[in-house]
């Protein structure tokens, strides 16, 4: 039995309120009489889009997952960069809905909060609201957010409030307010391969050298800080790291020792066994979560990898639901595994 870590989701509620917007982001009837999401990165056929708990319970029920971790799907993260009268509405919506899903549902769900990303102060505002919420066990924030100290230097009030309540932060490949995105233009040969998974996996990278190569972190041991993915390549180019540090800078600590003791997480979502092997050999099996990307990847990919992964029984047990148990059950009311597996 597993606890997904990260889970999308898009409530009802939501699509409800973006059909009111006249400006992107919204929802609409376009010229083929299809209902459709319309943001920045294209149209979206509503359809697609998941908000059936019924189904979500199933589908959970036969992967195994006993709790989903939910968090805002990726295209509807643009009402996080709207302007704060716009983005805050629509982010509380988001925000209580999850927590009214959760109360509702014993267990089955918890949540990652959303943030108005126009202003620091604010989303650090509504951070702290929401974690007074039942059910909420974090934020979700882009990763452009951290891509090197500056960025991450400006986004201290949220890494603060989640120190102080002990809260996660999943740090989810997205931008902030003005950048330019996609990155990868659509024209370009392979553009979904280049921008979901080399683009990406880059940006991961570059988060995870800004939490654990810094000092941005040192003032908030309490906040649980996660990387999806793995954290990008790390795992597969930490012999280079090291071996450049030897060249150029041999008085300081290698880059593997850091990575290895920093308190920093990581889900596995998407990625096969020889990923996985090569994550807990570098941060630790204590370190990794269970994670599918909720409506897109599914749970068999990562069900079947973490199977045939070549670690330890106990390792999998810990990524599956064990450390998740251990970072978020402060938090919230997690789905009792006993009865979870009698269900499934």
């Amino acid at each position: 039995m597993s606890i997904d870590l990260h889970a999308h989701w898009r409530p009802a509620e939501l699509i409800d309120a973006l059909r009111q917007r006249e400006n992107e982001p919204r929802v609409f009837i376009n010229e083929n009489g299809e209902e459709v999401y319309k943001a920045r990165n294209g149209e979206q056929n509503i359809k697609q889009a998941f908000d059936d708990v019924k189904v979500r319970l199933k589908e959970m029920d036969r992967q195994g997952i006993t709790t989903a971790v939910l968090s805002l799907l990726s295209e509807f993260t643009w009402i996080e960069r709207l302007p704060i009268s716009e983005a805050l509405p629509l982010v509380k919506l988001y925000n209580n809905s999850i927590s009214n899903l959760s109360k509702a549902h014993d267990g089955r769900f918890v949540g990652l909060c959303a943030l108005p990303l126009a202003d620091v102060d604010e989303a650090a505002k509504e951070f702290e609201r929401a974690m007074a919420l039942s059910g909420i066990v974090g934020a979700q924030v882009p990763g452009n957010a951290f891509l090197t100290y500056k960025e991450a230097d400006a986004f201290r009030p949220v890494i603060n409030i989640a120190h102080k309540k002990k809260a996660a932060v999943l740090i989810h490949f997205a931008p902030m307010p003005g950048d330019a995105w996609p990155r990868v233009p659509k024209g370009t040969d392979n553009a979904r391969r280049r921008m979901g998974t080399l683009d990406m996996q880059a940006s991961l990278s570059a988060n995870n050298v800004t939490l654990t190569m810094t000092d941005i972190l040192d003032p908030y041991p309490n906040a649980t800080m996660i990387l999806h993915n793995l954290g990008g390549n790390i795992p597969f180019e930490i012999e280079r790291m090291d071996h450049r540090c030897l060249l150029d800078t041999p008085d300081e600590e290698l880059p593997s020792k850091r990575f290895r003791k920093a308190n920093v997480f990581f889900d596995c979502n998407s990625l096969g066994p020889h990923a996985i092997e090569a994550g807990v050999r570098l941060y630790g099996e204590d370190r990794i979560f269970f994670g599918t990307d909720g409506t897109e990847f599914g749970g068999e990919w990562t069900n079947n990898a973490l199977e045939i992964a070549n670690i330890s029984d106990d390792a999998k047990e810990k990524i599956r639901h064990g450390n998740a148990v251990r970072k978020l059950s402060h938090l919230a009311t997690l789905a009792d595994f006993g009865k979870a597996a009698e269900k499934a």
